[in-house]
């Protein structure tokens, strides 16, 4: 799993929304993470626009889209956390869901057009574990015509929304585990855990498919990014100025898997200007992310992310998230 691929010093923010009131009022300084439980029926960009509205000329971004019909754990960053964005999108998911057998969909899930198999096979619980166990590990896997892969320009939904022919070509994607948690026919209910990137109506359109028969998702929970589960996650549409200082997270729960430096005054400066620091004399192993590092200040606080280069016995930012203004901190002042 490599959660920060890119290479330079990235300041840079994907996939927000900046908010900015038309009044000329001073921004507010938020920086953090807001867990969320998406509801069915609304967009993960409508979520984004929903928070964006509580924080003025604040930078807001979901990291990883929920399709309408699903529900469940949305990871919403805000201010310099938005940095992370990439980060959190890369790391482990877990959903569950419930796929209609002998049935399909154009948009592979209820949302779309269903046709009825006139004479479905119905295959045994037996078959179904059997064929559970050739979809895990690295497999290939075709996205959706109706979905945000981009091609040519345009997204594939906008393509196959006007009617043209969408080619989508397969990629790898990991599956760490599938449980079979019920199974009465036709319903067929999974949990899955997987890697970024993977569609779960492809998913459960293919596992199907090897069990000779037709699909499509009927309900999609996310229940779990990386260390951010459902349990913690609150409801959006009843979300308050007023909450954000106790539900906002500190970025470093992002990026919680990474070993950790702490940083002097004079290494912190350094790290803020992009330049690299010297590596303490041992640092820390991770398994999970080998050569890459959270650098803290002094007080705790996220600064970046760094790699570390072992031939020049450096520390590398990669992503910078503190400010060169020290009173700009991971909540909100006054």
């Amino acid at each position: 799993m490599n959660l920060l691929a890119a290479t330079g010093v990235d300041k840079s923010v994907d996939r927000t929304r900046e908010v900015v009131l038309g009044d000329g009022t001073t921004a507010d300084r938020v920086n953090g993470i807001l867990v969320l439980n998406k509801p069915g029926g609304m967009t993960s960009r409508a979520v984004v626009d929903q928070v964006g509205r509580l924080v003025r000329k604040v930078r807001v971004g979901h990291a990883g889209t929920l399709d309408p019909l699903a529900t469940g754990v949305l990871v919403v960053c805000l201010g310099t956390a938005t940095r992370l964005v990439e980060v959190i999108q890369r790391q482990p998911k877990t959903y569950v869901t419930s796929v209609r057998l002998g049935a399909r969909s154009d948009t592979l899930d209820a949302d779309g057009a269903i046709e009825v198999e006139a004479d479905p096979r119905v295959p045994t619980t037996a078959e179904i574990a059997a064929a559970l166990r050739d979809f895990v590990g690295q497999i290939e896997q075709t996205p959706p015509r109706f979905s945000a892969v981009k091609l040519g320009g345009k997204r594939a939904y906008e393509l196959a929304r006007a009617g043209k022919a969408v080619t989508i070509q397969p990629r790898t994607v990991r599956i760490d585990a599938i449980r079979l948690r019920a199974y009465t026919w036709p319903s067929l209910t999974l949990e899955v855990n997987c890697g970024g990137g993977t569609y779960i109506r492809s998913l459960a359109s293919d596992i199907a498919a090897a069990v000779g028969t037709w699909g499509f998702v009927a309900t999609l929970e996310r229940t779990r990014i990386g260390d951010f589960t459902l349990e913690q996650a609150a409801d959006p549409r009843t979300l308050v100025r007023g909450d954000l200082e106790q539900l906002l997270l500190e970025p470093a729960a992002a990026v919680s898997m990474l070993p950790r430096v702490v940083l002097d005054a004079a290494m912190l400066a350094d790290i803020l200007q992009g330049r690299s620091v010297s590596a303490p004399a041992a640092v820390p192993a991770s398994s999970h992310e080998p050569g890459f590092f959270a650098l803290l200040d002094p007080s705790g606080s996220l600064a970046a992310l760094a790699e570390l280069d072992p031939v020049r016995k450096v520390l590398q930012p990669r992503k910078v998230l503190l400010e060169s203004d020290p009173q700009n901190r991971l909540k909100r002042e006054g």
